[in-house]
């Protein structure tokens, strides 16, 4: 589902999570009762105020070792924190 929302993205209103909902061939009943009654609002919640605390706000965002790296990066960013890392933590640093 959340590639599909991602697809789709901005257009996140009711009928367009519901189609997304059918096109997957979830359970659209539920799916829509779960949507109109807020079942999930106590996690969605949680999981947004945890974004905002790491001050998550780009897609993608990726945790090496604690190492925030954001945005659409080439492989060799993600190389370079991996093999400092490694490196910092006496296991070699370099990887293929």
């Amino acid at each position: 589902m959340h590639l599909l929302l991602l697809d789709r993205s901005p257009k996140l209103d009711r009928a367009s999570l519901i189609g997304c909902a059918r096109e997957l061939n979830l359970d659209v009943p539920r799916f829509t009762k779960d949507l109109d009654t807020m079942r999930h609002r106590k996690e969605i919640d949680r999981d947004v105020k945890l974004g905002e605390s790491l001050d998550l706000y780009t897609t993608p965002t990726i945790f090496i070792n604690g190492v925030k790296l954001q945005g659409d990066r080439p492989i060799e960013a993600y190389r370079a924190v991996i093999e400092r890392e490694l490196k910092a933590a006496g296991k070699g640093g370099k990887i293929r």
